[in-house]
């Protein structure tokens, strides 16, 4: 399944779990010798919510949330399980998050969503909790030297590390170059996924995202909501409204709000196989 092309292979483990889901995602992931993918997310029992979701980058890595993938998981539970609800609760390892239906569709007599809007709750700017060595409360408009220039970044957490800059021409950059350099930075403890975003209008953005595990992806759920907020921070967007964030795969609906993030797009199911693990 994808999000706008950010796409994961995924296991329903509710019943039978899948023995070293890293090593499985480091084999999988290859587009050129298996199915390919971003990574493998596994769907598993939860006490705390209606499924919990694990996601492993296809390095191998394990992350804490993905904003895409979590949509194809609700998407799983009301289109191939059955579950016609208009709201669930996935757990993750940032939390329990909450995801509507927003858009659905008759097809073949059944319904299947269309457009998810996940609550991915407030964003986090404490440098210590992100984690990233900046001095003070929060890490906004800061300098940082990268393989010898000077970048003007703003990192948060939305579950994950991020690291936003802002530039005029994301789609000039030799990302697979840079991007390595950003995510391997001494000032994030635990490599970082960076986000480079052009503000195309009032509410609007471009961006391309860097994500540690998987490198260039065609888009990021949790970095559009990185890349939103700190647009708000910096004064580009307004608090508030709906922020339109267009990545490589199409495009997000962001809007942070005094109490939380809210991030809305589509999921969509490429096909249902067999591999041999």
């Amino acid at each position: 399944m994808h999000g706008l092309g950010n796409d994961y292979i995924y296991f329903d483990c509710r019943e039978k779990p899948v023995r070293d889901p890293s090593a499985l995602a480091k084999k999988l992931s290859d587009r050129h010798f298996s199915v390919g993918g971003d990574g493998v997310v596994l769907i598993l029992p939860s006490r705390r919510a209606d499924a919990r979701m694990r996601m492993f980058n296809a390095d191998g890595s394990e992350g804490k949330m993905c904003g895409n993938a979590i949509r194809c998981v609700v998407k799983y539970l009301y289109d191939l399980e059955g579950i016609d609800r208009g709201a669930f609760t996935i757990e993750t390892k940032a939390g329990v998050k909450r995801v509507e239906v927003i858009e659905k569709e008759r097809v073949r007599g059944k319904y299947v969503a269309r457009t998810l809007r996940v609550d991915m709750g407030r964003p986090v700017f404490s440098p210590r909790r992100i984690p990233a060595l900046f001095e003070g409360s929060r890490a906004v408009a800061q300098p940082l030297v990268v393989d010898g220039k000077n970048f003007c970044v703003t990192a948060l957490s939305m579950g994950n590390p991020h690291c936003v800059v802002f530039t005029e021409r994301p789609e000039a950059l030799d990302l697979h170059r840079i991007g390595p350099l950003f995510e391997n930075h001494s000032a994030f403890p635990e490599r970082v996924n960076t986000e480079f975003v052009r503000v195309s209008a009032r509410n609007a953005l471009e961006m391309r995202v860097w994500e540690r595990g998987s490198g260039e992806t065609l888009a990021c759920g949790t970095g559009a909501c990185a890349a939103a907020v700190a647009a708000v921070l910096n004064g580009y967007c307004d608090r508030g409204r709906e922020i339109a964030v267009r990545l490589g795969g199409g495009e997000l609906t962001v809007n942070y709000t005094e109490k939380t993030v809210l991030m809305t797009g589509p999921a969509e199911i490429a096909f249902v196989g067999f591999a041999e693990i």
